[in-house]
């Protein structure tokens, strides 16, 4: 498959660029340092601007899927879908965050007291960014949202798929790896199950 990838060279982006070229994926990686990216026969690296709608459609066109990982705070909601859908492609696949998901009936992580407070404007960024999606009908999304934890680990290939709640463990503990997490993403791409939908993953 021929993808489109906005911030490839972030933390959990990545990993995702890794997992894509290990199925045998051609990639375009969208960055502002093309520097920063590996070399790859598949991997083609593009500097772009995530604001310049125009120009983003342009590049964008052509590809049979869109993912995007980058921070909710970086980028104009409106603009970002708007350049995905004038460049013809369908299928979108966004990196979620986990505060938007249910802690229990009626209480969004974000809410919780429990939530660090210094990471609470930009996870209620992307619980809009979530909603903003909910509204949209013109192209084939998926948002994934990752457990509370996630951080650099294993690559297991074992983990659970759930809905609008988080998942936890048996220990209590709800967490994914950026490896697994890629995983899911791409397994998603491969076998779309979650269209216009979101999940999230954890173990």
């Amino acid at each position: 498959m021929n993808i489109a990838l906005i911030g490839a060279t972030g933390n959990i982006g990545s990993k995702i660029l890794a997992e894509a070229l290990s199925r045998g994926h051609s990639v375009t990686a969208i960055v502002r340092n093309t520097d920063a990216l590996p070399t790859h026969e598949r991997l083609s690296a593009r500097k772009g601007d995530v604001g310049d709608e125009a120009a983003l459609s342009t590049t964008l066109s052509g590809h049979e899927a869109v993912i995007s990982s980058l921070p909710f705070s970086a980028f104009d909601p409106d603009r970002l879908l708007s350049a995905i859908k004038s460049s013809g492609v369908k299928r979108y696949i966004a990196v979620g965050g986990a505060g938007s998901l249910d802690l229990k009936p009626g209480l969004r992580l974000v809410d919780s007291d429990e939530f660090p407070a210094e990471w609470k404007n930009e996870a209620r960024k992307g619980a809009d960014y979530l909603t903003r999606l909910r509204r949209e009908r013109d192209l084939d999304w998926t948002f994934i949202s990752p457990s509370i934890m996630i951080e650099p680990g294993k690559r297991t290939g074992t983990f659970r798929l759930g809905g609008d709640s988080v998942l936890f463990a048996a220990d209590g503990s709800s967490r994914i790896s950026q490896e697994d997490y890629a995983i899911a993403l791409i397994d998603e791409l491969e076998h779309p199950a979650h269209i216009r939908q979101r999940f999230t993953v954890g173990y």
